[in-house]
């Protein structure tokens, strides 16, 4: 049995578990119990090994733990056989450090973080194995409602939603990961002040995210940098479970070919990206109501996007058609015709060419393909037009 765990590391190579021992059942059950009886100060070593489990790791209300395995290709867990509870492991407490081991195959989240003030993720690996996508989980690393958060030099594969989500957070760096062929590489949800930088993000749906989504216990976020990642032909088919709810999730709506999503965002600076080879569009800057969906009157949320900072990034593109797989892809590919760096659904309270919300793109590169979508009050494809009034935007 082979597991695919690809790096930018060439150093790197595939995990081939059959040259892992395989734990015992007693040593299973001491590693199960090592997180029962967990105090404050403890630490968890994971010994080299592939572990098969068949219940949660489970860590509540300690602090100052640490949980060490032999090294991401060396301490390996698999929660394939788990039949109660969504998440293979899950984790609450303080200043709680996971470093050097792979999770893999839990049913819903591989690693959950809730309610936790400093939390670490280092040399972490989370994936699923099966041929089918569709089956996999829905988050790989899953740190919400935390505050001080580190994600770092981990990777993150095959999540039928977000590979690295943060969610309802403050305080956050995501830095040196690389994720690939998850629907959604990283998203920030409904957090303040991230930081998300030196990460590759390539073969996903969607390359990085940033949401503010309606009927969450935080209603709203604001602050995220996203800078000097390596954001990659992120093309991948959207293997997202059903459609967008009234509440919530619009990760299916995705189109393939998206390097960067603003939805809904507040004050969001993206710049000295390499945002390469995406079908539909580098930068997508969009409000809720581009969804088509009710508009919910949730208390401290609001579905449009503003104060965005788009600046001194690298395109590159090698596609002439939008992927019409999903509908904002179709309505880029009726509207625009090709793949866009820039795409702004300009949807405002007032007029957008005054630029009320503060949408800021200074981009130098010469062929820039911006374009502002001016839908009209009939709402109908064959009516939207597009303008490329980028010196409209060209504020800081």
């Amino acid at each position: 049995m082979t597991l695919c765990s690809c790096s930018n590391d060439s150093n790197t190579k595939s995990v081939e578990i059959g040259d892992l021992p395989k734990a015992s059942e007693e040593q299973v059950e001491e590693l199960v119990a090592a997180f029962i009886e967990a105090e404050d100060g403890s630490t968890i070593e994971i010994p080299q090994g592939f572990y098969e489990l068949n219940t949660q790791l489970i860590l509540d209300a300690v602090s100052n733990v640490t949980i060490k395995g032999s090294g991401m290709r060396s301490s390996i867990l698999s929660f394939k056989n788990l039949t109660t509870g969504g998440e293979g492991m899950k984790i609450a407490g303080d200043n709680i450090t996971l470093e050097g081991f792979t999770v893999i195959d839990a049913p819903g989240d591989d690693i959950k973080t809730q309610h936790c003030d400093g939390i670490t993720f280092r040399d972490i690996n989370t994936t699923w194995t099966h041929t089918d996508l569709a089956k996999s989980g829905t988050y790989g690393i899953y740190p919400v409602q935390c505050n001080n958060v580190l994600i770092e030099n981990c990777e993150v594969s095959h999540s039928r939603d977000a590979g690295i989500y943060v969610g309802q957070s403050t305080n956050i760096i995501v830095r040196n990961n690389y994720v690939f062929e998850n629907v959604a590489g990283i998203e920030i949800e409904n957090s303040d002040n991230a930081i998300v930088h030196d990460n590759l993000a390539e073969n996903n749906t969607g390359g990085i995210l940033v949401f503010n989504l309606p009927g969450l216990p935080k209603p709203w976020g604001r602050n995220t940098k996203i800078y000097d990642n390596t954001i990659k032909e992120n093309n991948h088919e959207n293997f997202a479970l059903g459609e967008a709810s009234e509440n919530g999730n619009p990760i299916s709506m995705i189109p393939p070919g998206s390097g960067v999503v603003i939805f809904a965002g507040d004050s969001v600076e993206v710049f000295n990206n390499k945002i390469l080879n995406h079908k539909t569009a580098s930068i997508s800057i969009a409000s809720y109501h581009i969804t088509d969906l009710p508009i919910p009157t949730h208390e401290g949320w609001s579905p449009y996007v503003k104060n965005i900072f788009i600046h001194d990034n690298i395109y590159e593109r090698e596609f002439g058609v939008p992927d019409v797989s999903k509908d904002l892809g179709k309505l880029i590919a009726a509207t625009c015709f090709k793949s866009q760096d820039v795409l702004y659904d300009g949807i405002v309270e007032g007029n957008a060419k005054t630029n009320p919300n503060n949408i800021c793109v200074r981009e130098t590169m010469a062929d820039l393909r911006f374009s502002r979508l001016v839908i009209p009050s009939s709402g109908k494809l064959s009516d939207i037009s597009v303008e490329n009034d980028i010196n409209n935007f060209n504020c800081q």
